[in-house]
């Protein structure tokens, strides 16, 4: 049984960090925070999830870049976390290496999602990544991203 956790971050919070929502927003809560070098979150899988539909019909499963890309989004809270200025940043994804998929992930699961900081160097983030369904690793990969400022243009783009 699984004790209550009270979240560091709520689907409210996570919203207002990153641009990403419904149905791209594939981050649910966040668990831990370890101040500019760790993060856990989560994301509960329904059957309604609207890749299920199509990725397999009668079998459905998690696409792994799906995976991948829930990975992206937690490390990407990390780095809002820690630039906690009025300009938070915006992360873009630039690299996925070493990716293994271990498991299918699959309606009713619990994806736990730890990123840690590999290495620095401005603007350049090295993160490895770890989506766990209960204690069995499903997925792992090193992510690459840049963290940059946001621009002044408040213009939408095309």
């Amino acid at each position: 049984m699984m004790s209550e956790i009270e979240p560091t971050m709520d689907v409210l919070a996570i919203q207002e960090a990153l641009p990403h929502r419904y149905p791209f927003l594939l981050v649910d809560r966040i668990l831990d925070y370890t101040s500019n070098t760790r993060i856990v979150g989560v994301k509960n899988l329904t059957v309604n999830e609207l890749f299920f539909q199509g990725h397999f019909p009668g079998h459905p499963i998690m696409p792994g870049v799906l995976i991948i890309e829930a990975l992206a989004q937690a490390g990407g809270i990390l780095a809002f976390k820690s630039f906690p200025s009025a300009a938070p940043p915006i992360v873009y994804l630039t690299g996925v290496e070493h990716a293994k998929f271990r498991k299918p992930v699959v309606p009713g699961d619990q994806l736990r999602l730890e990123v840690d900081i590999v290495r620095r160097r401005p603007p350049f983030w090295k993160m490895q990544g770890k989506a766990f369904v209960d204690s069995n690793v499903v997925c792992e990969a090193e992510l690459t991203a840049m963290v940059t400022g946001k621009t002044t243009d408040s213009s939408p783009q095309q």
